[in-house]
């Protein structure tokens, strides 16, 4: 995987590193090749499973930076209504086309410029791993538009790694601080966080799962 994330950072450092355009450019250049996409590995992400199972519930979901779409089609199999999106259209055409039996909305779109009609439309915001993926001056603009498109009674659900010890991190990812973290559903009522390290991960890697509730 050193060779996944050097190529990663030789396109980020040859695109606009004030952008988000080397997206396109990484998902573009994989060739259809699922292996030179560092954050994906075929699979939604556990911590997603984990709090179906725990909620139990359906509705209307926005998948948030949506990539090859394993979150999203996890989502619309287990019966939720589905819009995913995300900035590289070639990402979205290749999760189209792998999850073409989903009846799921796949958009082109910018987490700094999303459409009005998306306030206050979802029962379910899933974010995974894209704010760490983003750098910080963009970073920080993107994470306040997440809150504002969750329903009432509807969830804001945020995954990714955590930073504990507030480290300087050569990214991509950047670990996310605990502040950072809860700055992100200020608008709303926080309700569960937990952090793991898993089987697979190094020992310093600790992930999170932070979820906020908007009341009525």
């Amino acid at each position: 995987m050193d060779e996944v994330r050097q190529n990663t950072l030789r396109i980020q450092d040859e695109g606009k590193v004030d952008s988000l355009d080397w997206f396109e450019a990484l998902y573009s250049s994989a060739n259809g090749e699922e292996y030179w996409i560092p954050w994906s590995n075929g699979t939604p992400h556990r911590f997603l499973v984990d709090w179906l199972i725990e909620n139990n519930t359906i509705g209307r979901a926005l998948v948030v930076g949506s990539g090859l779409g394993e979150d999203a089609a996890y989502l619309s199999q287990q019966g939720w209504e589905v819009t995913a999106f995300d900035i590289s259209p070639s990402a979205v055409r290749w999760a189209e086309e792998k999850y073409i039996t989903e009846n799921i909305d796949w958009q082109v779109a910018d987490l700094l410029s999303l459409p009005e009609h998306w306030r206050g439309l979802f029962d379910l915001v899933l974010e995974v791993h894209i704010l760490q993926a983003i750098p910080e001056p963009i970073r920080i603009l993107a994470a306040t538009n997440l809150a504002p498109l969750v329903a009432p009674l509807g969830h804001l659900v945020c995954i990714g790694r955590l930073n504990e010890n507030e480290e300087v991190f050569q990214g991509p990812p950047w670990p996310l601080s605990l502040n950072f973290i809860n700055s992100i559903g200020s608008d709303l009522k926080k309700i569960d966080f937990i952090k793991a390290n898993f089987p697979l991960d190094d020992t310093e890697v600790i992930r999170y799962r932070s979820v906020w509730e908007r009341e009525k």
